[in-house]
């Protein structure tokens, strides 16, 4: 039966496919000549999609799950235009986004897959940036565990930079000596408390640092 030349009840068509002139690598999809979604141009091939194809309601669902994973993909390439970020960290910003757990779990894949996402280069990296802002194996241990990166991509950042005694000296006894300076004429004593917590708080411990301490405050 129909109406007005049209099928009672006909299914939406789908009636363009073409680039997203808004987000550049996307493809934008039209049904009965209206925007419907932006998604990614493998979503098009696995969804085999060609205009003059009915939209039932299973394609329906796929298409928004393609597109929810598409716009969490665009907010992690923001993020990562921003600075640098470890996959579970990433993951907890686009959740916070609002994102879907699914989308998001589908557009890391993607950006590990386009290597935008390397949890090793991340730590080797973070390793070396911030341990000559004066942070020691300790923290920067912490830092790292808390942004959800592996423990053995962690020791294995963290030894190579630490590796040899020199540069593991440097950092903390240029620390110790400047804070030294600031706490003047203090109790030895004092002045050693305060020192060694002050290296604390940036990850250098150990008996090494106690010791360097005390040749500081002699």
């Amino acid at each position: 039966m129909t109406a007005g030349g049209q099928r009672i009840g006909r299914l939406p068509v789908i009636t363009a496919i073409s680039p997203d002139p808004r987000r550049p690598g996307a493809v934008r999809v039209e049904v009965d000549r209206a925007p419907f979604a932006s998604i990614s141009q493998e979503a098009v091939t696995a969804q085999a999609l060609a205009a003059g194809r009915e939209l039932d309601e299973n394609l329906r669902e796929r298409l928004g799950l393609e597109a929810d994973v598409e716009a969490a993909f665009r907010t992690a390439l923001r993020a990562l235009e921003r600075r640098s970020f470890g996959r579970a960290d990433l993951g907890r910003r686009l959740r916070r986004k609002g994102h879907a757990p699914e989308a998001v779990e589908s557009a890391l894949q993607r950006a590990v897959a386009l290597r935008l996402l390397d949890d090793e280069a991340f730590a080797v990296n973070y390793v070396e940036t911030r341990s000559s802002r004066g942070r020691g194996p300790v923290r920067l241990t912490r830092d790292l565990l808390a942004m959800g990166i592996d423990r053995r991509l962690i020791d294995r950042a963290v030894t190579a930079h630490f590796n040899d005694g020199a540069d593991r000296s440097a950092v903390p006894l240029t620390l110790a000596g400047k804070r030294a300076a600031q706490l003047g004429d203090l109790p030895r004593e004092v002045k050693r408390r305060r020192i060694l917590a002050y290296l604390a708080r940036r990850g250098f411990v150990g008996r090494e640092i106690s010791e360097m301490v005390g040749r500081v405050v002699k």
